[in-house]
């Protein structure tokens, strides 16, 4: 079952300099090893293809259910000498929300999600 990141988590974005900070937040505890399974830098940087020219770091945070990514080179300068309308990252989380991930079906019943 193919399930988006928004049934999942909640998340939140900002930046510093050229680099967009995205933390990705389990709604459930349970969630939380899903996502730390599904959501790697690699699909992360793929997911931001075209947006993100450096890599894609990864922190995991198992106390607080979450994970925190910081995307290199992907404000284009950063917020006082970028074009780019989100020059400062604020929306790369609704945009994170909207990738998916493969869930297996027995694992999504047992987890209660629903497609």
């Amino acid at each position: 079952m193919r399930i988006k990141l928004l049934k999942l988590a909640h998340a939140r974005s900002g930046d510093k300099g050229d680099t967009a900070n995205v933390g990705l937040i389990a709604l459930r505890e349970e969630f939380y090893a899903l996502l730390a399974r599904e959501v790697t830098a690699e699909r992360v940087k793929e997911h931001f293809r075209g947006l993100v020219k450096g890599g894609v770091e990864r922190f995991e945070l198992p106390n607080l259910g979450a994970l925190n990514f910081l995307l290199h080179e992907s404000l284009g300068g950063g917020g006082t000498l970028s074009l780019m309308t989100d020059a400062q990252g604020k929306t790369f989380s609704t945009a994170l929300l909207r990738m998916e991930i493969d869930v297996p079906d027995a694992e999504a019943r047992t987890l209660g999600i629903k497609g």
